[in-house]
Parts: structure tokens; C-alpha cells; sequence
């Protein structure tokens, strides 16, 4: 019988639903920016590394949900967060990675 999935459950849910590219991508990202506790990702350097590697657009990046990596690296200990600018504001929209 199959059941609901528990909130303790999502991270690895998610993680593999992802094709193995995705994390790859962001473990990269995050050991390249890893700075005095925290690793800081621009949103468009996902994108593209994401774009190149999956062999897919930009619309596909964003339709198959590969930038929600959130709570899998929540699962492994990191503080993660997502700034985007709000209206009338202009700066990259990024991901920010600090050691719990």
C-alpha cells in the first residue's frame, strides 16, 4: 500500500528525482564560491552550467524545477537561502550556502 510521503522524507525525494548532473552541478558551484563559512551562487551561473550540461534551455531548467535544490541541502546540514530582487529592485538573484 503505498503511502503519503512525510516531511522527512522530501529532501531525498527530491534528490532522486533529479537527474545526477543537478547536485553535481551545485557541489561544484558551492566548493568553487565556499568562502569563510558560506558559498554565494548567482541564480545565472546555475542556469548556465545547468544549460550546458543537461544538454536543455532555459525554459526546461525552470520547468523540471532543477533550481529547487533547497531543501536537499538543507538535509545535509547547510543553511540555505534565496534572494531575488522584489519590485522596482535590480541586482542577480542568488543562492547563499553558510554552514549550519
Amino acid at each position: 500500500m503505498t503511502k503519503p510521503i512525510s516531511p522527512n522524507e522530501i529532501a531525498e525525494a527530491k534528490k532522486s528525482a533529479f537527474p545526477d548532473f543537478v547536485v553535481e552541478t551545485f557541489n561544484e558551484l558551492i566548493a568553487a564560491n565556499f568562502s569563510n563559512g558560506s558559498a554565494t551562487i548567482l541564480q545565472e551561473d546555475a542556469v548556465a552550467l545547468l544549460m550546458e550540461r543537461g544538454q536543455v534551455n532555459r525554459n526546461q531548467v525552470f520547468n523540471m524545477g532543477w533550481l529547487n535544490i533547497e531543501e536537499i541541502y538543507r538535509a545535509e546540514g547547510w543553511k540555505v537561502s534565496y534572494d531575488k530582487p522584489g519590485y522596482n529592485e535590480s541586482y542577480p538573484a542568488s543562492f547563499e550556502f553558510r554552514k549550519k
